[in-house]
């Protein structure tokens, strides 16, 4: 589901982008390593800070990016435009990606998967074009989090069947997406960071 205005002006300024860059960013690395060269998929691409990051901080070839609302896309296609063809942009929906099985070497999720009603059909398309060893690097927010106040009264997000860490960890597991002990909760467990590598089909 797209966010409303509140969560829209939260995650659009400087203060998200300096906390991707310098926390999320820097802890991702640490739990999952760089991706030099590789063809990687963001899911939610908002205006374009992600795919940044992945493309600078992590080294990847090209970034394909996607985002529910097309003002976000149209937003990361003027900040992403001096990438040239490293990026290709559109609007499109985590749970039918619009790949073919096994196309990238890692999809990367700041924090889009808690939005989606039905989440466990997002992960498992993310382990369908996921190849063999690529990687997931995820941050995402619980239900700890979603059950506070103030995400209740001024947040827009699905209202049943959310996630804690532990339940997000296992459903990757589920999927197909190893993540063992590369994961760690942060903010008294309201948000949940790690990485995981698409085991072999069977």
């Amino acid at each position: 589901m797209k966010l409303n205005a509140i969560e829209k002006a939260l995650m659009n300024n400087p203060v998200r982008a300096g906390v991707q860059r310098h926390y999320e960013a820097r802890l991702l690395d640490r739990l999952g390593g760089r991706v030099p060269g590789g063809r990687v998929l963001e899911v939610g691409c908002g205006r374009g800070i992600g795919a940044e990051i992945i493309l600078d901080r992590f080294g990847a070839a090209t970034v394909d990016a996607f985002d529910v609302d097309p003002d976000m896309v149209v937003h990361a296609r003027q900040r992403l435009a001096r990438y040239g063809d490293r990026v290709r942009l559109w609007a499109g929906d985590v749970t039918a990606i619009d790949a073919a099985d096994g196309t990238y070497g890692a999809v990367f999720d700041f924090g889009i998967i808690h939005h989606v009603p039905d989440w466990r059909a997002a992960l498992a398309d993310i382990a369908r074009v996921l190849r063999t060893g690529g990687r997931f690097f995820f941050e995402e927010v619980t239900s700890h989090a979603l059950d506070r106040w103030s995400y209740r009264t001024f947040l827009d997000h699905p209202a049943e069947n959310r996630f804690t860490s532990e339940e997000l960890v296992a459903e990757c597991e589920r999927a197909g997406i190893r993540v063992g002990d590369r994961w760690v909760q942060r903010f008294f467990g309201d948000f949940v960071i790690g990485v995981g590598h698409r085991e072999p089909k069977t």
